[in-house]
């Protein structure tokens, strides 16, 4: 049976888990405490992420994306990749959306609400180190562990000069779904896409179980809260993806949000990680953080950091625009979602996973020097 190895309250592994349960695959999940961690992640993967899942036969796969299509071509029975050019586009650039961007709302609203949200939070972190311990004992050593992450929120760029316009931009969103929800069970018809397993990691593992965006989400998004709830659930839908290649209406002010807030970061980082290869000839890996940059959500511009990661997750709605033979219909999409021409566009930086590192999938020794 296929381990997995994660948290509850871990953002990818809710995308794993829920991938998982929805594609009917049986598995066994190991909490990652630090025995985990020193024994067993990180001799297999080289890294300290999670999900990390290991298959029957031993192979040990790190990171949800790549999870998921390996698992893809073992199951390939009701796809989560839509067949069709459109929503298969729209489902890849929700993934990204989810994985890369949702991660800001995910960790302002664990991090910056104490008071309701330090004990859950800090017990769970404990519970890594000390599984059997009081949960006032595991607090104390949750802190600590929690200290790390706490220290991402303003690398993100959340800070108090524009926590109102996050908070803003994500209750639209909320609403935004609610409305979709209302018509749909999952993003694209009866069955779940990849763009949902984007969506479900920052939606239920932060915004759903943490007690103060779970408030929130469960006043004001109701249908929201009804599909996390089938998106975790151990019941396999049944359904289809939606006829005839159209993307929902419903969906429009979703990709819309992304086009407006998460594109001009992700062509900028483009932009910054050509500047940062000239600047550091020869290297083949990608740093994890390169300088920073301006981003704006709801009029409101502040600073966060460069991510090259993220060129590696929206590479692959590129490159599936790039293949298409007509690209028409995709095109009139990407036109009403306010992509314009971005993905015509392409990529300046090609980025591959290579043992778990981010690296220049067309580096060669002394290409730059």
């Amino acid at each position: 049976m296929i381990k997995l190895y994660g948290s509850q309250f871990s953002l990818y592994t809710g995308k794993a888990r829920s991938y998982l349960k929805k594609k009917g695959i049986q598995f066994e999940e190991i909490t990652s405490t630090m025995s985990v961690y020193k024994n067993f992640i990180v001799p297999r993967t080289g890294v300290r992420f999670v999900p990390v899942i290991q298959t029957d036969d031993d192979v040990v796969i790190q990171d949800t994306t790549v999870i998921i299509d390996a698992m893809e071509q073992v199951y390939p029975e009701r796809s989560v990749y839509p067949s069709t050019p459109r929503l298969k586009l729209a489902s890849l650039l929700l993934e990204v959306y989810g994985d890369e961007w949702l991660v800001i709302p995910a960790m302002h609203y664990r991090w910056n609400f104490p008071k309701k949200n330090d004990k859950f939070i800090y017990a769970a972190f404990g519970s890594l180190v000390l599984p059997g311990a009081p949960k006032f004992i595991q607090r104390i050593f949750g802190k600590k562990i929690g200290a790390k992450f706490k220290s991402f929120v303003p690398r993100l760029g959340i800070n108090s000069d524009n926590i109102p316009a996050i908070e803003a931009s994500y209750e639209q969103l909320l609403s935004d779904l609610n409305c979709h929800f209302k018509e749909h069970d999952f993003l694209f018809g009866g069955r779940p896409s990849i763009g949902d397993f984007g969506l479900i990691g920052p939606l239920y593992a932060h915004l759903y179980r943490d007690p103060a965006p779970g408030e929130l989400i469960k006043r004001i998004a109701p249908e929201v809260c009804a599909w996390v709830e089938r998106m975790i659930s151990d019941e396999v839908p049944k359904g289809q993806f939606l006829a005839n290649d159209e993307v929902p209406q419903t969906l429009m002010p979703i990709l819309q949000r992304m086009a407006s807030e998460q594109l001009p970061v992700l062509l900028d980082t483009d932009q910054r990680l050509t500047e940062w290869r000239k600047a550091n000839p020869g290297c083949r890996e990608v740093a994890r953080f390169i300088g920073t940059h301006k981003f704006v959500v709801e009029n409101v511009e502040s600073e966060r950091a460069v991510l090259p990661f993220a060129l590696w997750m929206y590479k692959r709605p590129v490159d599936f625009y790039s293949g298409l033979e007509d690209k028409s219909s995709a095109d009139q999409m990407l036109e009403t979602a306010g992509f314009g021409s971005a993905l015509q566009s392409g990529l300046q930086n090609h980025l591959a996973k290579v043992n778990n590192i981010i690296v220049f999938e067309d580096w060669k020794p002394d290409q730059d020097s």
